[in-house]
């Protein structure tokens, strides 16, 4: 051999052998990243070949040695060891690769393994076993925890709709939507509860309407703060107290006064929003005052304004600030809607914004067709509010 030729050979033994050694990398590479290694074992000899990342598995020193095919069940959870069995029986007499799962000991901690194993046949049969082992521990574990969370959030899901249903009801009981339309005295007079898409945000949203011994009609409507149970049960608490001070025949001014003093000192850590009005039937004059309210909206004759409102802080606020009256005289065929702002508010668009759509929205409801009309304004105005529930009460006069 010349030199040349020497020289070459050698040139392809040390590339041969850095090709190895790169690849013996690699593969090391995998199967830390996989948590995987493989082994072999021989059923002639006894003899068994692990590769590094088993004995990691396997929390094994490498000085050791390998462990063989029968010492694996001294690792193997005893609850599991059917699994091994079934595993080892069938690798030996089939000629197809087999897989089990199973917990083994490692140290203080149980680990899950998956292990796939393959017959080595030659002519008189299985001469070795070739198997993949991975550590499959963290899969398992956060397949537990995403089934444990799914399972809470189903148990929290069952218990918003039966907190819902609870809260629907308690709503229904205090303060039921009349069916078809609700007349009173020189009027019609539609109303709706939309509730909050979601449903912890069912709130304290209410109305009232009611014919008063002094040929009035008494309207109001009004929102607590806050959502849930407690609002609910401090609506209930405001609304009949109005139905109770209704009869003192005062002026809505004197009845939110009443009110405030009732949220200051009853309902703490409370706040609401009225209007109260007093529609004269003769003189058609509607006298209303408000809490932190957004103002009614009057249509006439198709074309449809927010009134201006009377000065009133909300329930609750203060106890040094009055509150005012504002009066409109109305004619036949005006249309008032009050409404919370449930109606108008959305966590995408301003307030104002939303007030403006309701505006024009409005200026299309008839009196002779309050329900349906109602049901459009709702559609025109971008449907129930996700966030919020709402209240509208439409009147129409002199129908």
């Amino acid at each position: 051999m010349s030199a040349a030729e020497l020289i070459g050979y050698l040139t392809r033994q040390q590339a041969g052998e850095h090709d190895a050694a790169m690849l013996a990398i690699r593969l090391s590479h995998a199967e830390r990243l996989g948590n995987m290694g493989w082994a072999e074992w021989n059923l002639r000899t006894g003899d068994a070949v692990w590769s590094d990342h088993v004995y990691v598995i396997f929390g094994r020193d490498r000085a050791d040695g390998p462990l063989g095919l029968p010492e694996l069940a001294g690792y193997v959870e005893p609850c599991d060891l059917g699994a091994l069995d079934q595993l080892l029986w069938s690798v030996v007499q089939g000629v197809e690769p087999v897989q089990a799962e199973f917990r083994i000991r490692r140290g203080g901690e149980v680990r899950n393994l998956r292990v796939v194993l393959e017959p080595l046949i030659a002519p008189g049969g299985p001469i070795g076993v070739h198997g993949v082992v991975q550590d499959i521990t963290g899969r398992r574990r956060a397949e537990r925890i995403m089934s444990e969370s799914r399972r809470q959030l189903l148990e929290a899901r069952e218990r918003a709709a039966e907190e819902r249903h609870v809260m629907l009801a308690m709503r229904e009981a205090i303060l039921p939507e009349p069916t078809g339309r609700l007349d009173l005295p020189g009027t019609r007079i539609a109303v709706r509860y939309v509730p909050a898409e979601k449903t912890a945000n069912l709130g304290g949203d209410w109305f009232e309407a009611a014919a008063l011994p002094d040929d009035r009609v008494m309207l109001a409507i009004g929102d607590v703060s806050g959502h849930g149970l407690p609002a609910i049960a401090h609506m209930a608490q405001l609304r009949h107290a109005l139905v109770g001070l209704t009869m003192t025949g005062q002026p809505a001014d004197q009845l939110l006064a009443w009110l405030n003093e009732l949220v200051l000192h009853r309902l703490e850590e409370t706040t609401a929003t009225a209007i109260i009005g007093h529609l004269d039937t003769e003189t058609r004059i509607f006298t209303w005052s408000q809490a932190g309210h957004l103002p009614p909206i009057l249509v006439r004759d198709g074309k449809a304004e927010t009134l201006t409102q009377p000065r009133g802080v909300l329930l609750g606020a203060t106890c040094d600030q009055p509150y005012r009256l504002a009066s409109v005289e109305l004619r036949d065929g005006d249309l008032l809607l009050l409404f919370t702002d449930g109606l108008v508010e959305r966590r995408t668009r301003d307030i104002d914004e939303g007030l403006d759509l309701a505006v024009s929205a409005a200026a299309h409801l008839l009196t002779t067709d309050l329900d349906a009309g109602l049901d459009r304004l709702l559609a025109d105005i971008g449907g129930p509010n996700p966030e919020d529930d709402a209240c509208l009460l439409a009147v129409g006069v002199g129908i």
